[in-house]
C-alpha cells in the first residue's frame, strides 16, 4: 500500500513545499491538496482565513519536486467547469512529466459557495451536473472531440490540445454515495474515500455493487482513503483525541495500534492512505516533529 502526503490549504506556501520534498525523501507516493477557496466553518459563515488555490500548488511543486503524484482532493464541478478543469489537470500533467491526478467532485462546502456566490444545488441537480461534468472530462482525456448539449454545459467539437503526457491523465472521483459510485464505475479510474476500517469496509460494499450495476471491473480502479489519525504517546493526549474524534472517520492510537489500524486498510484492497496533517499539530513545528515521530515509529513499519 502506497502513502499519500495530504497538507491544508491555508499552509504558507514555504511550509507546503518543504512537507512535499520531505514527503518525497520520506517514501511517500503522491502529494494531495483540498480544493478549496475558504477555510470550512460549521454554521456556513465565511471565513477570512487563509486558502492557496490548488492547482497553482500542485503545478509549482510539480515544477520542483521529480517524483511525487500530485492530486486534487477533491477539485468541485460546482465551482469550475469542467473544460477548465481538464486544462488545468493537463497543464499540471505536462509541467510535472505525467505526474498529474485530476480528483473531482459535486461540491458540497456551503460557505464558499455562498460567500463567491457559486449556485449549491440540492443532491439531486447537484449529481445530475456533475454526471454531465465527469463525461466531459472522460471524453476530453481520451482524445475526443467533444460536442454536448446537456442541461448544465454546452460544447460544440471541443478539443483538448495538448493531451496527457501518459496514455491517460487518472480522473479520480471521492465519494461513498451509491449515485456517485455508479459514476465512478462509469467513468473513473480512481476512487477514493474517507473513513476508518470498519466504515471503508461498509463503503467497499457499496463500491463493489455499483461496479456490477455498470459491469466494471472494480479491479480496474485504483483505491485510496485517509481518516483523521490521532498519534498519542500519552493518557493526556488520548483524552484530548478522544474528545475531537468524527464518528466513523477517526483512528485514534500509539504506534503498534495505528500499525495495526492502517494495515487494515490494505486488507480492505485500499492502494494508497493518505496521511493528512490537520490533527498533527496547530503549528508548523508541532506537525514537522508529530510527521516525524509518525513515520520513524508507524509508517516505516508499513513501508
Amino acid at each position: 500500500m502506497d502513502f499519500a502526503m495530504w497538507i491544508m490549504y491555508d499552509r504558507p506556501w514555504d511550509e507546503a513545499l518543504a512537507r512535499a520534498r520531505w514527503a518525497e525523501a520520506s517514501g511517500y507516493h503522491s502529494f494531495w491538496y483540498a480544493d478549496h477557496l475558504m477555510p470550512f466553518t460549521e454554521d456556513g459563515s465565511t471565513d477570512p482565513g487563509d486558502a492557496l488555490e490548488c492547482w497553482t500548488v500542485l503545478a509549482a511543486v510539480g515544477a520542483v519536486v521529480p517524483r511525487l503524484r500530485l492530486v486534487s482532493m477533491v477539485s468541485p464541478v460546482s465551482i469550475h467547469h469542467p473544460v477548465l478543469l481538464a486544462k488545468r489537470a493537463v497543464t499540471t500533467d505536462h509541467i510535472s512529466g505525467g505526474r498529474a491526478v485530476l480528483g473531482i467532485g459535486a461540491g458540497w462546502q456551503v460557505n464558499e459557495h455562498a460567500g463567491y456566490g457559486w449556485e449549491l444545488m440540492e443532491p439531486g441537480p447537484r449529481v445530475k451536473r456533475f454526471a454531465e461534468a465527469i463525461e466531459i472530462i472522460h471524453r476530453l482525456m481520451r482524445g475526443e472531440r467533444v460536442t454536448f448539449d446537456g442541461t448544465y454545459y454546452s460544447l460544440a467539437d471541443a478539443p483538448l490540445g495538448p493531451g496527457p503526457v501518459n496514455a491517460k491523465l487518472p480522473i479520480l472521483v471521492g465519494t461513498g454515495s451509491p449515485r456517485m459510485l455508479r459514476l465512478t464505475a462509469r467513468y473513473a479510474d480512481e476512487w477514493n474515500t474517507w473513513g476508518d476500517p470498519d466504515e471503508v469496509a461498509r463503503r467497499l460494499t457499496r463500491f463493489l455493487t455499483a461496479c456490477d450495476v455498470e459491469n466494471r471491473d472494480p479491479a480496474s480502479l485504483r483505491r485510496s482513503a485517509q481518516a483523521n489519525i490521532f498519534y498519542v504517546r500519552n493518557a493526556e493526549q488520548r483524552a484530548k483525541a478522544e474528545k475531537e474524534a468524527s464518528a466513523n472517520r477517526t483512528l485514534i492510537g500509539g504506534a503498534a495500534e495505528l500499525v495495526e489500524q492502517i494495515g487494515r486498510y490494505k486488507e480492505l484492497g485500499v492502494d494508497e492512505f493518505a496521511i493528512g496533517d490537520y490533527t498533527f499539530g496547530d503549528t508548523r513545528q508541532e506537525r514537522d516533529d508529530t510527521y516525524a515521530a509518525f513515520h520513524a515509529d508507524v509508517l516505516t513499519q508499513l513501508l
